[in-house]
């Protein structure tokens, strides 16, 4: 079912919830990937830096709409009661520049309760921007200010995403 966690296999719990959550990723299925996180998780990454709640799975569901020519691997899981890891990488081609990036992800974990209590990727800033953005990213990636005007685009661009999201729907009355 979309959006369920589901039948998880024999490893520990929290490994499996992270397998679990990267096979969704995999297929972009942000409600399944919403679903493991506790409704007051913490994320945050090079891009978002600071996440709570809601906001996560808004993340991953704006992600997922725009994402193209887009695939997945992660490898590495490993969790126990409190804690855990995985290595994952993504392809696709960036958004805004139509540019193709390779991604190389390591995430922690911090789980309560058996679902996603904090949520950490690290992934070389720089790197990233040379692919997404070329030349200026290769000559600006690295500053302050490029990685600040960066983080101020995507946070608009996710506040922008959540209120379409909200947006009621007009309907129209049947023409007589």
């Amino acid at each position: 079912m979309v959006g369920s966690l589901g039948p998880m296999s024999a490893k520990h719990p929290n490994a499996a919830l992270i397998e679990l959550f990267y096979q969704a990723f995999a297929r972009l299925d942000a409600a399944t990937m919403a679903a493991a996180y506790a409704p007051d998780a913490h994320f945050s990454d090079a891009v978002f830096t600071d996440l709570r709640g809601a906001d996560v799975g808004a993340m991953w569901r704006m992600l997922a709409q725009r994402a193209k020519g887009f695939s997945l691997t992660f490898r590495d899981v490993t969790a126990d009661d409190v804690k855990g890891s995985a290595h994952w990488e993504a392809r696709y081609k960036f958004s805004k520049t139509g540019r193709e990036v390779h991604n190389v992800v390591d995430a922690a974990f911090v789980f309560s309760n058996g679902r996603i209590a904090t949520h950490e990727d690290r992934f070389d800033f720089w790197r990233w921007t040379r692919m997404a953005f070329g030349v200026p990213g290769v000559m600006l990636g690295w500053t302050p200010v490029f990685k600040g005007k960066v983080r101020e685009e995507a946070r608009k661009g996710l506040e922008e995403f959540m209120r379409e999201e909200r947006a009621p729907v007009a309907i129209q009355a049947p023409r007589s």
